[in-house]
C-alpha cells in the first residue's frame, strides 16, 4: 500500500502536475477565445472588495517606520455560466502597494488567486484548479476563503463528486495547497463518502453515514525517522428528526513528527485523534445545545515545516474554538484559540490537545405572558470549558501518554447569560453578563491567569422606519493582568442606507500608565443595494481577531481604513 501511495509522487508525476498547472492558467485564453462571447458575459457577475489602510505615527500605539504607510488589499471575483454545463470562476488579487498589516508575506503585488472550472451534469459534478472542498464537521479536510483572516487554502488541483443512487454520494480529489500566491511541495488527496440511510429505510429523518480519507504527503522533509505520508481516517453519523439531532465523528490520524523548537523531530513522533460530538433538541421555544470534543496531536499542514505559523497558512483540516462567538470588544479581550496541538517548551508546561465541551440553552417567553410582556422575551445561557488532555507527561524523554477522558490543567471557562427585550415599538435592548476564565500561562505561554466579569447593556431606540439610534455600554472588571476595562458605542443610522458611529475602548486601571490608551474609532457606511462604502478612523487594539472559532493577530495600529464592496452585475 505504501509503495502504490509513493508512486503518486514519483518525479514523473510531480511534472505532470506542473504541466496541469500551466495547462490551466493558459486555458483563459483559450476560453475567451472559443466561448460565445455574449452568452459569457450575458451570465457574468462581477464582484469587487477592497480594504485599505493608510498607518499614522501615534505615541500611544508606536510610531510607524513603514516604507509604504498606505496598504490595500483587493480582490475582483468572475463567475458565469459559459456553456450549457460548464462553469467558470476567476479571482484577481492585488497587495499594492503592500497587504494589510500582519498578513502573510506570500501575498504581494497582484496575481491570479482563485481559477477553476466545473462540469457539472446529472450526477457528475467535476473541478478543475482551486479547490474548496469539507468532508464532514472538516477535523479531515476543510479549504476555504477568509479575507478579513488572510485565509485561502484552497488546493489547486482536480475534485470529482458523483451521486452513484439517490442513496449513496462519493467524492474524491488531489491537489497542491494554496499560500499566498505560492502552492506547497506537499501533496493533499482525499475521498469521501456519504450514505443517505433514511432514504433506504423510508424514513421521514435524516440519517447520514460516512467515511473519510484524508492523505497528505509532505515532498519537502526528508527523513528515515518518519513516513512523509500521514493519512487521516474518518467515520460520521448524523441524525436529525423533528425535534431532536445528534451527530457524531471520530478521526484518527497516522504518526506524525512533532515541531520541537520549530524543527520536526526525529524522535518524538506520535498519532493524533478527533473525537466531536453535538446534539441537541428544540421544541415550542425551547432549545438545548451540547457539544464534547477532544483533539489529540490533530492539526494536519500540508507542509510539517508550517505547523504553527502565525497566518494559519498550508493547514488543510478545520478546527476552530467552540465557545460562544461574542459581537461585543470586551467580550473578545481574552479571546479563545482551539489548542490541538502537542507543546513541550517548558518542562512545566506541556500540552497534547485539548477536551471540554460547550453547551447552550435558549428559551423564548411567549407575546402576552407573565416574562414575555406585550412583545415577548428571549433568554439564552452558554457554559463553556477547555482543558488540557490529562496523563503522563515526561519532558526529559519527550513522551507522554494520555487518559481518554481526563480534564488535564484548565485553560478557558465562560459562563454567559443573555436577555433580549422588546419593550416598546420603539425601543429594545440586550443585557449580557460573562463570567470569564483564562490561563495566559496555558494558552499563550505568558504569565498570569485572569478572572473577569463583563457587563453588556445594547439598546436601540427605533425613531423611525429608517432612522434609529443605538448606545452599547460595556464593563470588565478583573484584578488580574491590566485590570479593569470600559467600553461604550454610539451609532446613529440616519436612514436604511446611511450610518455613523463611535466607539471607545480605555483599559482605566492599568498599573502602567503609559500602557492607559483611549482605543477610539469613528466612522461611517453607506449601503445602496449590493454596494457598501465604509470609513474608519481611529485605533486598533492589538491581539487576536477572530471569524467562526479561527484567529489571527494583529498588532497595535492607529490610521484611517476604508473598505469597499460592490457587485458590477
Amino acid at each position: 500500500m505504501k509503495g502504490t501511495y509513493m508512486n503518486l509522487f514519483c518525479p514523473k508525476t510531480k511534472s505532470l502536475m506542473k504541466k496541469f498547472k500551466n495547462y490551466l492558467f493558459f486555458s483563459i485564453l483559450f476560453l475567451f477565445y472559443f466561448v460565445n462571447y455574449s452568452q459569457f458575459l450575458e451570465n457574468m457577475n462581477v464582484s469587487f472588495e477592497s480594504y485599505s489602510a493608510y498607518y499614522l505615527d501615534d505615541k500611544k500605539t508606536g510610531d510607524f517606520k513603514l516604507e509604504n504607510r498606505f496598504r490595500s488589499n483587493n480582490y475582483l471575483n468572475l463567475k458565469s455560466i459559459f456553456a450549457k454545463n460548464w462553469n467558470f470562476e476567476l479571482q484577481i488579487e492585488s497587495y499594492m502597494p503592500k497587504p494589510l498589516l500582519n498578513y502573510s508575506p506570500n501575498f504581494e503585488n497582484t496575481n491570479i488567486s482563485t481559477l477553476k472550472f466545473e462540469y457539472n451534469i446529472k450526477d457528475l459534478n467535476v473541478v478543475f484548479g482551486s479547490i474548496y472542498e469539507q468532508f464532514g464537521s472538516g477535523t479531515s479536510l476543510r479549504t476555504w476563503e477568509d479575507k478579513s483572516l488572510g485565509i485561502n487554502n484552497s488546493l489547486l488541483g482536480l475534485n470529482v463528486n458523483y451521486k452513484l443512487s439517490d442513496e449513496i454520494n462519493l467524492t474524491s480529489l488531489i491537489g497542491q495547497q494554496k499560500k499566498g500566491f505560492k502552492y506547497s511541495k506537499g501533496f493533499v488527496f482525499g475521498l469521501d463518502s456519504e450514505i443517505d440511510i433514511s432514504q433506504l429505510i423510508d424514513s421521514n429523518s435524516t440519517f447520514l453515514f460516512g467515511l473519510s480519507y484524508v492523505g497528505r504527503n509532505d515532498q519537502e522533509i526528508k527523513s528515515e525517522s518518519f513516513d512523509n505520508l500521514t493519512n487521516l481516517y474518518s467515520a460520521r453519523i448524523d441524525y436529525s428528526g423533528n425535534s431532536f439531532y445528534t451527530n457524531l465523528e471520530i478521526t484518527q490520524k497516522s504518526n506524525n513528527p512533532i515541531l520541537v523548537f520549530g524543527t520536526p523531530s526525529d524522535t518524538f513522533i506520535k498519532k493524533g485523534s478527533a473525537y466531536l460530538l453535538n446534539t441537541g433538541f428544540f421544541n415550542k421555544g425551547l432549545g438545548l445545545d451540547f457539544t464534547f470534543r477532544r483533539l489529540e496531536n490533530m492539526t494536519l499542514y500540508s507542509e510539517i515545516s508550517a505547523a504553527g505559523n502565525e497566518f494559519n497558512e498550508s493547514i488543510v483540516n478545520y478546527l476552530p474554538a467552540l465557545t460562544k462567538q461574542h459581537d461585543y470588544s470586551l467580550t473578545n479581550l481574552y479571546v479563545y484559540a482551539a489548542q490541538p496541538d502537542v507543546n513541550f517548551y517548558v518542562e512545566d508546561l506541556t500540552k497534547a490537545g485539548e477536551i471540554g465541551f460547550q453547551t447552550d440553552l435558549y428559551y423564548s417567553f411567549k407575546k402576552e405572558s407573565f416574562l414575555g410582556g406585550k412583545y415577548g422575551t428571549s433568554i439564552s445561557a452558554n457554559f463553556s470549558l477547555w482543558n488540557n488532555l490529562g496523563g503522563k507527561y515526561d519532558f526529559l524523554n519527550q513522551s507522554y501518554k494520555t487518559d481518554f477522558l481526563s480534564f488535564g490543567e484548565k485553560y478557558f471557562s465562560e459562563l454567559s447569560f443573555e436577555i433580549r427585550k422588546k419593550w416598546s415599538k420603539s425601543f429594545e435592548n440586550i443585557f449580557l453578563y460573562v463570567n470569564q476564565y483564562y490561563d495566559k500561562r496555558m494558552i499563550e505561554f505568558e504569565s498570569g491567569q485572569v478572572k473577569s466579569n463583563i457587563f453588556v447593556v445594547d439598546n436601540t431606540f427605533k425613531i423611525n422606519d429608517k432612522k434609529s439610534f443605538r448606545l452599547e455600554l460595556q464593563h470588565l472588571s478583573t484584578k488580574n493582568d491590566n485590570k479593569n476595562w470600559y467600553a461604550y458605542g454610539i451609532e446613529y443610522n440616519i436612514s436604511s442606507s446611511f450610518s455613523i458611529y463611535y466607539n471607545n475602548l480605555y483599559n482605566y486601571q492599568n498599573p502602567d500608565e503609559d500602557k492607559k490608551i483611549n482605543y477610539y474609532n469613528f466612522g461611517g457606511s453607506y449601503t445602496m443595494g449590493m454596494n457598501r462604502l465604509a470609513v474608519n478612523y481611529g485605533r486598533q487594539r492589538g491581539g487576536l481577531v477572530c471569524t467562526g472559532g479561527i484567529c489571527r493577530y494583529v498588532p497595535e495600529s492607529t490610521g484611517i481604513t476604508f473598505s469597499i464592496i460592490t457587485s458590477i452585475f
